[in-house]
């Protein structure tokens, strides 16, 4: 075995020469690619009833036990290839495995979609001999062509970030390295074994390689699409957010009714909670709420045909009800130092200590301001203040809570007076009551502030929300905060 790995994974799509890699992978002394091993059709080859004395059917039922088959198997290293489609229990298990090599093949996405049609028309998969070539052209779509590229970029997404976050570092190889003895080599050397390719396996010929204009029916229309293409995601809202653990301890179910509230911190819980309260006629100490995420999952199984829900709330609106309660108060559950950190340190100018007649309104829009300008810099990763999860982006938090359980039902503020009886009603009650706005506890009202200079700055740190939620300018009431 080698000692730095115990077998290997090939990460690749069709038509991205992976025959070609597996044919001088096994090339190299001690080194075995057993084919498409996990292919939910076949397993490694084509007709194949077993591998490694595993059969098709003892796959499927447990795709560790082909694993272990693979590693034992006489030889100093093996593995298998691997695309999309191919079984998710394999890939998860050999990505965050450090003893598996991850091999990882690229191509040009337009030559492998032009090639993976062109197969598909001529169903000729695998070329050896030049004379039984099969040509085609084939029409480009697309739309077809978007998707196909939306699925390559998620799939090599979820692979380099799982490397990221486990400490990995993977083998990246492209199409047009297969014919490059040097990198084939130093493939080998990444791997540990010691034996080296003398020249490039030529078993395999490539089918199609003219360029991909001349292989399709349509180039003139191709090429008005592919400068559509936005290759480079130009339109992509970078997050350098951190991520949030779902707030399990601060969900609230209610007595009776099978309703669980997901809050999203801020300030939209308390008449929300009140409403679950008045829903079943108790006391709101008497909600189900602080409870654990075992606790929570128990309550979950116990409840059948329950309903889980959230608010969204205008980022502009939840950031002053953030600003007012966690960083100009001084009250009870402020985080004083922070509080400190921020008048002093990133000059948010708030009094030290808050009292009637040294905080006039045209202080309260500065502080304000420099409160959004701050979370901007702060979502953004370019502050040593921690991000709050009573500021963090509403489309993280959500991303978070679904890590546990996702809601079943996403409102927004300006729904959940008539939403949440509607809700009731679909969960059996006949007459349920209204949620009663309850009164902003802050020094001045938003409504008191509000300008398009505001807006414009929640827009800037609350980029992501903006677009996920389609939020767009809105003019706070009186009552909001």
């Amino acid at each position: 075995m080698s000692q730095r790995f115990d077998y290997f994974i090939i990460l690749a799509a069709m038509r991205t020469g992976s025959n070609l890699l597996e044919f001088n992978l096994n090339a190299l002394d001690g080194v075995t690619c057993h084919g498409e091993a996990f292919n939910p059709h076949f397993i490694g080859r084509l007709k194949s009833e077993n591998l490694l004395g595993v059969t098709l059917e003892d796959r499927d039922a447990d795709p560790m036990k082909l694993v272990r088959a693979i590693k034992d198997a006489p030889g100093k290293l093996n593995g298998f290839r691997f695309f999309q489609g191919h079984d998710p229990r394999v890939l998860e298990s050999a990505l965050t495995d450090p003893r598996c090599a991850k091999i990882i093949l690229t191509r040009n996405p337009l030559d492998s979609y032009i090639s993976l049609k062109i197969a598909r028309e001529t169903k000729q998969w695998q070329l050896k001999n030049i004379k039984r070539r099969r040509e085609a052209k084939v029409e480009f779509d697309a739309q077809e062509f978007q998707a196909y590229l939306n699925q390559q970029q998620a799939f090599q997404a979820q692979t380099l970030n799982t490397l990221q976050r486990t400490g990995q570092s993977g083998f990246y190889i492209t199409y047009d390295d297969l014919t490059d003895l040097d990198v084939l080599n130093g493939l080998a050397d990444w791997l540990g074994v010691s034996a080296r390719l003398s020249a490039i396996d030529d078993t395999i010929k490539p089918q199609n390689p003219e360029p991909p204009l001349s292989k399709v029916t349509n180039p003139e229309e191709t090429e008005r699409a592919l400068i559509r293409i936005d290759s480079f995601n130009l339109f992509r809202t970078p997050n350098f957010e951190p991520r949030q653990a779902p707030d399990v301890s601060n969900y609230v179910a209610a007595i009776d009714t099978p309703l669980m509230y997901m809050p999203l911190r801020g300030g939209l819980a308390q008449p929300v909670i009140q409403w679950l309260a008045d829903l079943d006629a108790v006391d709101v100490d008497n909600l189900i709420s602080n409870q654990s995420q075992k606790e929570m999952q128990q309550w979950l199984l116990a409840n059948r045909g329950h309903r889980k829900f959230t608010v969204l709330q205008h980022p502009l609106a939840r950031a002053h009800f953030t600003f007012c309660s966690s960083v100009l108060s001084t009250g009870p559950g402020t985080d004083l130092q922070r509080r400190n950190q921020l008048r002093n340190r990133f000059k948010i100018p708030i009094p030290g200590q808050l009292r009637d007649g040294n905080y006039p309104v045209d202080q309260h829009y500065d502080a304000f301001a420099a409160f959004l300008a701050f979370l901007r810099h702060n979502l953004a990763g370019q502050t040593p203040v921690p991000v709050d999860a009573m500021w963090c982006s509403q489309s993280q938090a959500l991303a978070g809570m679904a890590s546990f359980a996702s809601p079943d039902l996403i409102l927004r503020e300006d729904e959940i007076a008539t939403a949440l009886p509607d809700l009731a009603r679909r969960m059996g009650h006949e007459n349920p009551p209204e949620p009663n706005p309850v009164a902003a506890d802050v020094p001045f009202l938003l409504a008191d502030i509000y300008d398009d200079k505001l807006e414009a700055l929640a827009t800037e740190a609350y980029q992501r929300d903006y677009m996920q939620f389609g939020f767009e300018n809105w003019k706070p009431t009186t009552r909001a905060a």
